[in-house]
């Protein structure tokens, strides 16, 4: 097992958003009020509604599964939802408390997804939360075995590459914020004015996309009308949950240019990348400008000036490692997105339009 010391995301926030993508209206968590707060405060905008049970100290030894009942019963005259989850946390499942049994229990009106994860779920990867969302998915009747295999075959492969080109490679980052958004956009525009090739690649993941396609939102006539960048991007919209898909039509409606290759789904970055490098290998580029989880994408295979754009500030190092030219970093890209189903300002983006009106200036 790798030992990472500096701050990860838990498999906790993991269960909850993955809840989120199964369109679960109501999520219980089982623990005490303040267990993974912010993700919890930041789904209430799209849409979901999350309760706790509050276990306190007592609860610790004694149990809580009066207060799960309890707490669904209430959830269920409160909202009237027709699917729910719940949440496990640290407190509650490394006591044991029975999901499954609560769920009878209750006997509530609707379907209820039990999903047992916490902070130490596997080995502390965020991704084995999702994973177990699936699962419990599936047993429930919620999604079909073939889909959920499918989506687990991703966030292995995203965990790959957390583990051997992201933030858990075990050895502690230091938060970085990049480089000059200003002066990197500047020399992205100058290099579309002096009749550079330069390619764009959206590789993104779910809603987090609706900040980063704006990176691309703009009309490169006013910079060069005779140089047209490529552009790659993974907005399948037939691949995944429902409301995944409706997030790639979303964007795909609203983006001032259309792609010139579609590399896969908004849950496939893990191996979009790679399928967006073999699309751009023979393409002659002199940029490459990837977006979202540039991580993923193999910069080293490209002889390139680069630029990464990414939403961790503990990704910045790793990215220069990896050979990428210059690294911006965009923050709160989640909070931004939640409950939109439009293109949000990113601040890389407004800095490209803003070098092209100093270019015409």
């Amino acid at each position: 097992m790798i030992k990472i010391i500096h701050p990860r995301p838990s498999p906790i926030a993991a269960t909850l958003y993955t809840l989120r993508d199964m369109n679960v209206e109501v999520i219980v968590m089982h623990g005490p009020t303040g267990c993974c707060f912010r993700t919890a405060r930041l789904l209430e905008s799209d849409g979901v509604r999350v309760v706790t049970t509050g276990m306190s100290e007592n609860d610790f030894i004694l149990g809580a599964g009066e207060k799960l009942v309890d707490t669904l019963t209430e959830a269920y005259d409160t909202f009237k939802p027709k699917l729910m989850g719940i949440a496990g946390t640290c407190a509650s499942m490394i006591i044991g408390e029975d999901l499954k049994e609560a769920i009878a229990t209750a006997d509530l009106p609707c379907t209820v997804i039990p999903v047992e994860s916490h902070g130490g779920s596997g080995e502390g990867d965020n991704t084995v939360g999702a994973i177990m969302v699936l699962d419990a998915a599936v047993d429930c009747g919620v999604i079909p075995r073939e889909e959920a295999d499918r989506q687990i075959e991703m966030l292995e492969k995203a965990t790959e590459v957390e583990k051997t080109r992201g933030m858990a490679q075990g050895k502690y980052i230091r938060p970085n914020f990049g480089d000059s958004k200003e002066s990197v956009a500047k020399t992205v525009v100058k290099a579309l004015k002096d009749d550079k090739k330069v390619a764009f690649v959206l590789n993104v993941k779910k809603e987090t996309s609706y900040l980063f396609a704006d990176i691309i939102n703009f009309d490169y006539k006013e910079i060069n009308p005779d140089n047209r960048p490529i552009f790659v991007a993974n907005l399948d919209e037939n691949i995944g949950l429902p409301r995944i898909r409706q997030h790639a039509v979303n964007i795909k409606s609203q983006l001032d240019i259309e792609p010139d290759f579609i590399s896969g789904g908004l849950d496939e970055y893990p191996i979009t990348a790679n399928a967006a490098t073999e699309y751009l290998k023979g393409k002659d580029l002199d940029w490459i400008v990837v977006f979202g989880v540039p991580h993923a994408f193999p910069i080293e295979d490209f002889d390139v000036e680069s630029v990464a754009v990414t939403d961790g500030p503990r990704l910045v190092q790793p990215l220069r490692e990896l050979g990428y030219t210059h690294v911006v970093a965009e923050l709160d890209a989640h909070s931004k997105t939640l409950g939109t189903d439009e293109i949000v300002f990113s601040d890389f983006g407004e800095m490209i339009r803003s070098a092209i009106g100093w270019l015409n200036e």
